[in-house]
């Protein structure tokens, strides 16, 4: 008995039934699930996308110009503080973020590729700033990834020089304590250009 066949243009047909269901499921899953989202974004990071528009040679510049840090205090896992006022003298990357954020769970593994560049630098102190204050969960989280940069939450009042409305938002502060970066909003960390703005600002 002969088999049936089917045309090209049912072959076509049947293509583009598929296509016309995965492509709007696909876009809902991306639409109402966090880490969906959060993988959408960090693929437009890895083509190029949420690169960070900074100059070494230009921040160090601005320097004289930045505002100063104001004195804010986190707290770890264990409950042992840290205030800005007593890191003066070394570089210090704080990031703002929440476990429920696309955008702050897309830049984590850039994050975590910088901090593992330069967690033996003992001028170099990184402070991931869980703002909802749940350390539980958001240490599962960073267990789950396999993270390995220092979690805390916020022990005083985050002044809005640091964070505004937006996560997330990450801060770099010089050796002197002022503001060398400021950035709202999701980016890559991991490249060349974030590891030679952090150096620079280490050999100043």
């Amino acid at each position: 008995m002969a088999q049936p066949t089917v045309s090209p243009k049912g072959k076509k047909s049947v293509l583009s039934t598929i296509l016309s269901w995965t492509i709007p499921a696909l876009a809902l899953v991306i639409a109402f699930n966090t880490e969906a989202k959060a993988w959408a974004i960090r693929g437009l990071m890895e083509v190029g996308f949420f690169q960070l528009h900074m100059s070494a040679d230009t921040a160090v510049a601005a320097l004289p110009e930045a505002t100063a840090a104001e004195d804010v205090v986190f707290r770890d896992g264990s409950g042992n503080s840290v205030s800005l006022s007593s890191l003066k003298g070394k570089v210090v990357f704080i990031n703002f973020w929440a476990t429920w954020c696309p955008p702050c769970r897309a830049e984590m593994p850039s994050i975590n590729t910088l901090y593992n560049k330069f967690k033996d630098s003992s001028n170099m102190v990184f402070i991931m700033v869980d703002v909802d204050g749940k350390y539980e969960q958001s240490n599962r989280f960073v267990k789950q990834n396999n993270y390995n940069f220092p979690l805390y939450v916020p022990a005083s009042a985050i002044p809005s020089s640091f964070l505004g409305n937006a996560i997330p938002t990450t801060v770099v502060l010089n050796k002197k304590g002022k503001i060398a970066m400021r950035h709202e909003g999701g980016a890559d960390y991991g490249s060349a250009k974030s590891e030679k703005f952090i150096q620079s600002l280490l050999n100043d």
